[in-house]
């Protein structure tokens, strides 16, 4: 073993004496500063909120504390799906194309990329333990309580990137992996319910001893799959350290020449290479449908062309049914006290990704325009066609998470029973400073008040909370319908938007030089959207008490965006 580590250590050192790009001392002099410049930057608000989290005062709600806990796993569970997909033992391409085949012994050939994956693991579970200790609360001790939530976390994460190492090495890791991410995404569905809510609670109020304890198991548990993973470095095929080396070395790519748009075409070249499609044909439609369809001339060709985004999508049920079920995330961030305005970014933003994810068509046929005109059909027909399935997909969802949103704000609070005991509030009395009465009595006083202005209470408690915000959920619904439109046209600008112009000037600003090349990248799709979806979000924000001018106003901007952007775009094509 000593022999084949001197071997390993030997090529190293080959390779770095003839490095054209050799580490200098500067360079881990601009790391360590870059490190430590974020610690600063980051330490400040993270030490406001852990000190905001410490003693009573600084009690989670239990409804937050589910969807907190909920986030979490989600979390976590994002995270194992991502290192999954990445490989996640992956070398560069001079190492994998001949170092990774030679006779040197394997694991100790990857010992740089153990050691890169576990970094990352620790960087994921040092953010899971803060979100930790923000979700549950620290009612005592809060070094203590940070500590283990940190130990928690690392370990969560450590265990979780093995695991997806175990699942490259062998298939019955990789069923373990699967069960993994039922397990979690269970959880995250019971924690959100609040069927689990004596459990949370009780969690919060953890001794210190049970922590401790908790801590040790998952940090021996973490360090026996990270040893069971070290292992199995041996035993990956060559064949998947070479794909994962190949898909990471195509994003660094991307990442070097700041190019996020070729993100997009490795993903989807990689999910249906080498795949064989087992296609049925659909059922024909039927005979009034077939009769006013031959009435459009036009129609048929375009629309045959739009087919293949139908047919792609239907091919794959599982990424449809976890991007419907994505919709529930922006009613989960409500629980967890996100503000409205993050609220509202996180569903435009939600919606616009969800439309361009079904306008890959699109998508191709701008970076291939000599193909598209071979067809023998029109630039607008095509791209009005292609506009249906992202419209649609964006009306499902965006009106998904808007009742969404609009349920957990019509749900009253339901505070737990320590809290309705122990909390106070005062109230001024007559003839005397103040008056400390229970914090439930409180309540209902607020709540008579504001039945007095014609609020109802008990079984119209959803009705209540509509007519307090002044929208109902059938018009929240309604907005997000009409917004669709709009949403389909920012997807069709974002997918169809060039490379990056490096060419452009970089603008000088307080907080430093902006290249405004990937700025307007950015902003491009974003700004139509935001465009046509602006009397939905002003009538979401000040949630007027009439709301048909607004519903006829987005339904006016937002056929106006898409049908202004393809005539505009087929005009410019």
């Amino acid at each position: 073993m000593d022999r084949v580590q001197g071997g390993v250590r030997a090529v190293r050192g080959f390779l770095r004496e003839r490095s054209r790009t050799r580490s200098t001392p500067i360079d881990r002099y601009v790391t360590a500063f870059c490190l430590l410049m974020f610690a600063a930057v980051a330490g400040q608000p993270v030490s406001e909120v852990l000190t905001g989290l410490a003693g009573p005062a600084g009690a989670v709600e239990p409804a937050r504390v589910g969807a907190g806990v909920a986030l979490l796993a989600l979390g976590l569970a994002g995270f194992l799906a991502v290192a999954r997909a990445a490989g996640p033992v992956l070398m560069t391409a001079p190492d994998a194309s001949w170092l990774l085949l030679s006779p040197l012994d394997r694991r100790q050939v990857l010992g740089r990329t153990g050691r890169a994956l576990l970094m990352v693991a620790v960087a994921a579970g040092l953010v899971l333990g803060l979100g930790l200790v923000a979700a549950l609360g620290a009612p005592d001790q809060l070094a203590w309580r940070v500590l283990g939530a940190l130990v928690l976390g690392v370990s969560a994460s450590v265990g979780a990137m093995a695991l997806a190492v175990l699942a490259r090495a062998s298939q019955s890791w990789q069923a373990w992996l699967v069960v993994a991410l039922a397990v979690l995404l269970v959880v995250a569905v019971v924690a959100v319910s609040g069927q689990a809510r004596g459990v949370l609670a009780v969690a919060s109020a953890a001794p210190l001893t049970a922590v401790a304890v908790a801590a040790t198991l998952a940090a021996a548990g973490s360090a026996l799959l990270a040893r069971q993973a070290w292992r199995a470095f041996g035993r990956i095929p060559a064949r998947e350290i070479a794909a994962a080396s190949t898909r990471g070395g195509h994003v660094a790519d991307a990442a070097t020449g700041i190019d996020p748009g070729a993100l997009t075409w490795i993903v989807e070249d990689n999910h249906w290479r080498g795949r064989r499609l087992r296609s049925r044909r659909w059922p024909g439609l039927p005979a009034a449908l077939a009769t006013a369809w031959q009435d459009w001339p036009g129609l048929p060709a375009a629309f045959a062309t739009a087919w293949q985004d139908w047919r792609r999508l239907a091919r794959r049920p599982g990424r449809l049914a976890f991007t419907l079920a994505t919709a529930g995330l922006p009613a989960l961030l409500a629980q967890a006290g996100g503000a409205p305005g993050m609220l509202g970014a996180v569903v435009l933003a939600g919606g616009l990704a969800v439309a361009a994810s079904a306008a890959t068509g699109a998508r191709r046929d701008a970076a291939n325009p000599a193909l598209a005109r071979l067809l023998g059909i029109g630039h607008r027909p095509a791209l009005a066609a292609r506009a249906a399935l992202p419209a649609l997909l964006a009306a499902l969802w965006t009106s998904a998470a808007l009742a969404g949103l609009a349920l957990t704000s019509a749900a009253p609070s339901q505070p737990s029973a320590t809290t309705a005991v122990t909390t106070t509030a005062t109230v001024p009395a007559p003839g005397s400073a103040t008056t400390t009465v229970p914090a439930a009595a409180a309540a209902a006083a607020a709540a008579a008040e504001r039945a007095t202005g014609g609020v109802a209470s008990g079984a119209d408690a959803h009705e209540a909370g509509a007519a307090e915000r002044g929208l109902s959920l059938a018009e929240v619904g309604l907005f997000g319908v009409l917004a669709a439109p709009a949403l389909a046209a920012g997807a069709l600008r974002m997918v169809r938007r060039r490379p990056v112009d490096h060419s452009l000037p970089v603008i000088d600003t307080g907080a430093g030089p902006v290249p405004l090349g990937p700025v307007l990248w950015g902003v491009t799709g974003i700004d139509l959207a935001a465009a046509g979806c602006l009397p939905a979000l002003l009538a979401l924000a000040t949630a007027p008490p009439q709301p048909g001018p607004y519903l006829v106003a987005q339904a006016v901007t937002g056929a106006a965006a898409l049908a202004g952007y393809v005539l505009r775009a087929g005009k410019a094509t």
